[in-house]
């Protein structure tokens, strides 16, 4: 029996895991991390184990509906290749490899190497925009000309990115789920964008019964039944961040003089994570504002 035949059995998850196994010191733990991050950054990603034969074992894939990236492990590097990378916005520059072709993008983690956590889960919410958005094109000659089979599938045409209003905050229609909410994160100039996808990521990871919408153009997040407890949104020159019981919090966030709501605006390069998620936990603890 091949190594092909043997995975039929096993579950696409279960074959990432053995990977992972097999290839254990720097590379599993660097193959482990990336995925953790995928999953925190998009909890409804579908694990996949493609191109299997007999020459190869086959890849782990991620997929929301289409591949977001496979993970590939060769002896000195572990790669995260993104199937639509090229029409990826990244302003972390995050991306280290593959950056000639039309279609993808990789990420190229060497021994001793970490991706920032942040810039890399925007990435995946991005492409998983990207996949949802339903307008497809066929890909570029030279990506045609790859000899990789998952390289030469058609790929997603870049989303019409939201108008920007007054202090460059994003437009984005009233509506539920995560969809729009990434959208709006997209959509956010400069480095509000990585900022807001740490937010996002943080809320996620923290909250794992969250809700989210968009209402009044602003990301917000909240518990089914218990209201909203957190909003974003854009200004020139931070990000405001309000808890909608914020002088419940501890400590209290330093702006606003309202009855309960208080906020923090960040600006670049003061985002201090640590007590960011501490706010996050204890606003998720308390009963919300509205109905969510």
């Amino acid at each position: 029996m091949n190594e092909a035949d043997s995975t039929e059995s096993q579950s696409p998850s279960g074959l990432i895991d053995r990977r992972i196994a097999e290839l254990g010191g720097w590379r599993g733990e660097s193959l482990s991390r990336m995925r953790k991050l995928i999953r925190e950054a998009d909890p409804d990603v579908v694990e996949e184990w493609k191109w299997a034969k007999a020459t190869s074992p086959g890849t782990p894939v991620w997929s929301h509906d289409g591949i977001i990236c496979t993970g590939e492990s060769y002896k000195s590097v572990v790669k995260l290749t993104f199937a639509r990378g090229a029409e990826l916005e990244d302003p972390a520059s995050v991306f280290n490899s593959s950056l000639d072709g039309n279609v993808r993008r990789a990420i190229d983690i060497h021994e001793g190497e970490e991706v920032d956590a942040g810039a890399f889960k925007t990435l995946v919410h991005a492409a998983v925009l990207l996949n949802t958005s339903g307008r497809r094109v066929r890909p570029g000659p030279a990506d045609a000309r790859a000899p990789d089979a998952h390289v030469a599938e058609p790929t997603v045409a870049s989303a019409r990115k939201p108008a920007l209003l007054a202090g460059g905050n994003p437009q984005i229609a009233k509506a539920d789920g995560d969809a729009p909410v990434q959208a709006y994160i997209a959509a956010l100039p400069g480095w509000k964008r990585g900022v807001g996808g740490r937010i996002d990521a943080l809320v996620t990871c923290n909250v794992p019964t969250v809700r989210k919408g968009v209402r009044w153009n602003s990301p917000f997040y909240g518990i089914e039944g218990e209201g909203w407890f957190l909003g974003l949104h854009a200004f020139t020159r931070y990000l405001k961040v309000t808890f909608f019981r914020g002088t419940s919090l501890r400590p209290v966030p330093p702006g606003g003089t309202d009855k309960d709501a208080r906020w923090i605006d960040v600006h670049e390069d003061d985002f201090d994570e640590a007590q960011m998620t501490a706010w996050i936990r204890q606003a998720a603890a308390l009963p919300g504002w509205g109905k969510a």
